[in-house]
Parts: C-alpha cells; structure tokens; sequence
C-alpha cells in the first residue's frame, strides 16, 4: 500500500472527508485530490503536518505498520452516545478557527497524559 493509500484508508475508517483532513494538516483541497487521481505521494516535508492531522506516528505512515494489517488499530469499536453536553461541545468545536482546534487538540493530549501520569 502506498503513504497516499495509507492516508486515504486512515481518512475512510475516521470518517474524516478529505476537506476536513487538508485543512487540518494546512493543505489545498487540490494537492489531496491529486494524490488521490495521480496517484502520488504528498511530499517529504508535508509528512509530519499529516501524522499529525490523522494522529499517526511516521512509522506507521511510511511503513504502513498498524495501518494495512487486517486488524486496524485506528478503528475502534466503541459506540459513543451524545448527550446534550457532548453535543454542544462538538458544536462549539466545529466553530473554531484551525488555529483554535489545533490548541484545543494539543490541551486535550496534554491532560491526557497528565491523567495518565497520575494514575502510574
């Protein structure tokens, strides 16, 4: 499987659309598309800009490891049931500047590995 393959995969199995992703790793619309029709490859510098927007380490971008084994980490299983707060958080989520979801994603990550800290 191909990075741009890989991408598209990893977009499917979100349920992010391609929209959704370029403007979240800061690309053109046409620039995805173009992988998507021409098959290619985004270029090297662009790679750490998508790991992040999909949150995927490199490795598992370049090397397709946990991405194209039959069992994908990425997909989970859970069901979510929303609830008027929940619903209202993704409403005001969706509202946001990039910039603002970008630093809200960077706090969330952060707490978690506080949590995470205070639990060892």
């Amino acid at each position: 499987m191909t990075i741009s393959e890989r991408i598209f995969k990893i977009l499917k199995d979100k349920n992010m659309t391609q929209t959704e992703f370029a403007k979240m790793a800061g690309l053109s619309n046409a620039a995805v598309s173009d992988w998507k029709r021409k098959k290619t490859n985004p270029s090297a510098d662009k790679i750490m800009d998508i790991c992040r927007a999909i949150d995927v380490t490199p490795e598992q971008l370049l090397t397709g490891k946990g991405i194209d084994d039959e069992k994908n980490p990425l997909k989970t299983s859970v069901e979510f049931h929303l609830d008027k707060t929940d619903k209202k958080l993704l409403e005001a989520y969706h509202d946001m500047e990039d910039s603002q979801k970008k630093r809200l994603m960077a706090y969330v990550k952060a707490l978690k590995k506080l949590r995470d800290l205070e639990n060892l």
